[in-house]
């Protein structure tokens, strides 16, 4: 085998050295050597960020992978009655939880007696959380009040949240607490409802669908707003599905707030309201006189008053006060001919009928039929047996429980038309206005309600209407032994002295229901004393019967309570 030279010279024709590069070459190492120098500023710039411009933030990020903020939920201001009793309160939080949210539990309390008026709290939905105008502000996760007072007065009612930092380790145990800013509680509100009688008008109402209203008449403060079904605010509270789902669909409504929801016909007790109408437009006089004849006729249409349709009898000569101590029909059929229905809706709609009362819950205004409502409506011409039936709060009619007790309140102060009023108030005549009504006019409606109460009048269970006279039996009583008390009680019940009249105003009601195979819906509204109103009370009894039977014993036993408890 030949060896080769180490190095050998190379030959001039040999080189092959060139120097132009094609078009696509170029343009390719061009794009690589700007991807790397582009990547390079990249880098360079992310480093600079990274290190300089946010370190800081970065430092404190992974301080954060051992710490955990925990939101302390504020409690909920209480909710109080007019003399101080707790109606709903919250729990101060347990500030040793390690979860998220730190609870604050509310508590309500007497059931379902409450539940309409007071309502309940839910998580704040993102509509809520996007729209809330409150100074404390929500957030997600925050429980707001969604019905009744707890929505009423949810600004003043909701607190501001709290915070918890706390150091955890890997495994998310409690390494220790950073720093707790504790949370504000809401305020206290307290309401112008007297819980006493509240739970009576409740359980007066038990097994009956109906509602009892009661307010101070100066004032508007609503002492008694109480519907039957009714339903427990902890039910909400507690997420209790089972139990909403049930209420949610109850044939009997027990979510359905009776006293500001539901509209009936007001039947015989409008007649004050048409009285009023007759005499302030110059309809009728006080020496008006219609003969009751029974029944009287529209076209081919009869219609009878309930004397003559339950008993066949007849009564004469009525003049107004007589027409509303009777509750006569007659009389108010050829009244209201003469009145006419655009007049008696104008005073309807005085006295606070067809509007919101804005007693800041969500309530019916109720219908005020007329002539044109029924054209637009209906689309039917509006005859005189529809101003016949208006003129006794039938036919289209529909009013709320809460409206006629105002409507009743107005007779009771000396003419005004006051704003239902949730919150205790301090000082008289607020929110109150004077309606246009002469005190003529108020004095002979008010001796025809006072004469309903009083034998031969249709309030029959509030005849002769006493309470204990507790001051007397007391005196009389004491330094007693407890064998002596027993005898000399049972002797007090005879004694006249030990009793104490209470004069009272009141008108009946008989609606008939919509529904013909149905009892009539019983109506009762009344105020006491009758010399100087303290309480209006108005009852609506859903196919209840009678007003006077049914309604107006409910009314005297929660007189009796209000009246014979020493304050």
């Amino acid at each position: 085998m030949t060896k080769l030279p180490i190095f050998e010279r190379a030959k001039l024709e040999d080189n092959r050295f060139q120097t132009n590069q094609t078009p696509g070459n170029k343009i390719f190492m061009g794009i690589f050597f700007a991807g790397i120098f582009c990547s390079f500023i990249i880098l360079f710039v992310r480093l600079l960020q990274v290190t300089i411009i946010k370190g800081s933030y970065y430092h404190r990020l992974s301080d954060s992978n051992h710490t955990k903020e925990l939101v302390i939920e504020a409690p909920r201001g209480k909710i109080l009655d007019r003399k101080g009793l707790i109606l709903a309160e919250s729990q101060n939080p347990d500030i040793q939880q390690l979860t998220d949210r730190i609870e604050s539990k509310r508590k309500y309390y007497d059931g379902n007696a409450f539940g309409h008026i007071i309502g309940y709290r839910q998580l704040a939905s993102p509509q809520e959380l996007k729209n809330d105008s409150c100074v404390k502000p929500i957030h997600l996760g925050d429980k707001i009040g969604k019905h009744g007072v707890e929505k009423v007065f949810e600004c003043d009612l909701r607190g501001k949240s709290g915070k918890k930092m706390v150091e955890i380790d890997a495994r998310g145990q409690l390494l220790n607490t950073i720093v707790i800013l504790p949370s504000q509680p809401g305020k206290t509100i307290q309401l112008a409802l007297d819980s006493e009688l509240q739970k009576l008008a409740y359980q007066l109402l038990q097994n009956k669908k109906g509602t009892v209203v009661a307010l101070k008449p100066k004032t508007g403060e609503v002492l008694v707003l109480a519907s039957s079904p009714g339903f427990s605010s902890q039910t909400f509270e507690n997420n209790e599905s089972s139990q909403i789902n049930r209420l949610l669909n109850d044939s009997t409504q027990p979510l359905f707030n009776r006293a500001i929801n539901g509209t009936y016909p007001p039947g015989s007790i409008f007649k004050i309201v048409v009285a009023t109408a007759g005499l302030e437009s110059g309809k009728i006089t006080p020496k008006t006189l219609f003969e009751d004849t029974g029944f009287i006729e529209a076209g081919s249409l009869k219609f009878g008053n309930w004397y003559y349709l339950q008993y066949g009898k007849t009564e004469g000569q009525v003049n107004l006060i007589k027409a509303i101590q009777r509750s006569n029909d007659i009389y108010f059929y050829k009244a209201g001919e003469m009145i006419g229905p655009n007049n008696i809706r104008l005073w309807a709609s005085r006295f606070g009928y067809g509007k919101s009362s804005n007693i800041g819950l969500s309530e019916d205004e109720g219908t005020l039929p007329s002539p044109l409502w029924k054209e637009e409506i209906l689309k039917e011409k509006w005859y005189l047996g529809d101003t016949y039936n208006y003129s006794i709060g039938q036919g289209y009619l529909l009013v709320t429980p809460l409206q006629t007790a105002l409507a009743t309140s107005v007779f009771a102060n000396g003419g005004y038309l006051c704003q239902p009023q949730l919150l205790k108030q301090n000082n008289q005549d607020l929110h109150c206005k004077k309606l246009p009504i002469s005190a003529s006019t108020l004095k002979l409606i008010n001796e025809g309600m006072h004469l309903a109460c009083e034998t031969g009048g249709t309030g029959w269970p509030l005849f002769e209407f006493k309470i204990q006279n507790l001051e007397f039996r007391k005196n009389k009583l004491q330094n007693l032994t407890n064998e002596k008390k027993a005898s000399v009680e049972a002797a007090l019940d005879k004694n006249p002295l030990a009793w104490k009249k209470i004069p009272l105003a009141c008108k009946t009601g008989t609606a008939e229901s919509k529904t013909k195979d149905k009892n009539p819906h019983a109506w009762f509204t009344a105020y006491a004393p009758f010399d100087k109103p303290e309480i209006v009370i108005s009852v609506l009894v859903e196919n209840g019967g009678q007003g006077s039977d049914i309604g107006a014993p409910i009314a005297r036993d929660i007189f009796k309570a209000y009246f014979e408890r020493i304050e």
